[in-house]
């Protein structure tokens, strides 16, 4: 078991939280730690469920014209784009 000490603005943060949750300091801070630093188990697919059926709320396509008047043009020159960049970074002494 750790003990954490908290600065008194935290520890004031805390205890306000708790008095308007109807719980403890110490259940709000282990609540928080919880969410903030464990991982969030995905529910396990559904049987015959496909990838886009999983994934399908977080799938989308937009076209680039839509944010950049006259596209991004992001597919054009893609080796010259590279190769500046790889010099770029070669003379800033990032490579």
């Amino acid at each position: 078991m750790i003990t954490i000490t908290l600065p008194p603005e935290l520890e004031q943060v805390v205890t306000e939280r708790a008095k308007q949750q109807g719980t403890t300091p110490e259940l709000v801070a282990l609540d928080t730690l919880r969410k903030e630093l464990l991982p969030v188990a995905s529910p396990p697919p559904i049987e015959g469920q496909t990838l886009v059926d999983f994934l399908g709320e977080f799938i989308g396509c937009i076209h680039s014209s839509e944010m950049v008047p006259g596209g991004a043009q992001m597919s054009v020159d893609t080796g010259k784009k590279f190769a500046a960049g790889m010099v770029k970074k070669r003379r800033e002494g990032r490579l």
